[in-house]
């Protein structure tokens, strides 16, 4: 089989997408993991959905229940836990929430919240408890995101965000990504996506040729935390975005139990690398409610990466950052060895 055939010999996407499992009882029978994890699993996955689809649980070890791959979708009994600082809107996204669909926190773009739909449901999302409801783009707001776009001559780039906007389909992204065109202000466009790692065949001919042949300068960043999720089928994926003229950038989050060690993070640095995709950003943890056990201190995130700056060349370390509401920018958080 040629690389071209790699995700050419698979099911459509939107099929995969709609096969995602959603019951904690055939995850865990599909893995082979022990029943006496359902009983929480199920509870858990009543506070925030469980969605896994069959590309990336090909990618779990079966009968492991620490593979750094599952905790990142097993609802576990932690999730039930209230804990004092974790909150529903760590970001106080809901301040900068302009139009339905529209965030407009940063000077120069915007972020649209194209769909509440994803791949896959990260049990650490810091948009878990976002009100998709109330962000619906029906036709009437698009045009009122349109228009606030246009009155705006500071904004020169689009963030397509979600959920995941690559759960869209290609014919409303065509149409979308057109109607922006017509803003002559507008430079870039970017698209935040897991969905290329979750489930490759996404990257249709159809979307490559929207992208390609967009005047949009076209920036896409992939979400991935561990270099086990990236696999033949992930690279083919990547590489014809790449071949598509977009630039590809990735960002993970720092998680504990799942890639919160020097060894982790230089893998899946030197993997993204090896499949044409730049270490963007390393997000120290939002504290949303649910996922507590995530989180590890900024101390021991700054000596993460001090360490890993000794172990890789400077343009494979992730800026180590944190969103914090009310600030212009993303926060980078210092870190002392510089790397060469």
């Amino acid at each position: 089989m040629s690389r071209s055939d790699v995700i050419q010999q698979t099911l459509p996407w939107q099929k995969v997408l709609s096969q995602a499992i959603a019951s904690p009882a055939e995850l865990l029978q599909q893995l082979q993991l022990p029943q006496s994890l359902l009983a929480d699993a199920n509870i858990s996955s009543e506070l925030f959905a469980l969605r896994v689809p069959e590309p990336f649980l090909r990618r779990i070890r079966p009968g492991d229940p620490n593979d750094p791959l599952l905790l990142q979708v097993l609802p576990l009994q932690a999730e039930q836990q209230k804990i004092s600082g974790y909150v529903t809107d760590p970001l106080q996204e809901a301040d900068a929430n302009h139009r339905d669909g529209l965030i407009h926190k940063y000077n120069g773009r915007v972020l649209l919240i194209l769909t509440g739909a994803c791949a896959i449901n990260c049990r650490y999302c810091f948009r878990r408890h976002f009100p998709y409801q109330d962000n619906r783009l029906g036709p009437e707001q698009w045009q009122s995101v349109l228009d606030y776009i246009e009155a705006d001559q500071g904004i020169s780039e689009v963030i397509f965000s979600g959920g995941d906007p690559l759960a869209v389909p290609d014919s409303r992204l065509r149409k979308m990504i057109a109607d922006l065109e017509q803003i002559p202000h507008l430079r870039r466009l970017r698209i935040h996506t897991r969905l290329p790692v979750m489930i490759p065949q996404r990257v249709t001919p159809e979307l490559l040729d929207i992208l390609q042949n967009s005047r949009l300068k076209t920036v896409m960043v992939l979400h991935s935390n561990h270099a086990n999720e990236i696999d033949d089928e992930v690279r083919e994926a990547i590489r014809l975005l790449r071949r598509a003229d977009v630039q590809m950038l990735n960002q993970a989050v720092l998680l504990r139990g799942i890639n919160n060690s020097v060894a982790v993070l230089k893998t899946l640095s030197e993997s993204l690398f090896d499949a044409g995709v730049l270490p963007y950003y390393l997000f120290v943890f939002d504290p949303v409610e649910g996922a507590a056990h995530f989180d590890i201190s900024d101390a021991d995130a700054q000596r993460l990466m001090s360490q890993l700056q000794g172990e890789l060349p400077g343009y494979l370390v992730p800026k180590l950052a944190r969103e914090i509401p009310g600030r212009n920018a993303k926060t980078l958080l210092p870190v002392d060895s510089q790397p060469l």
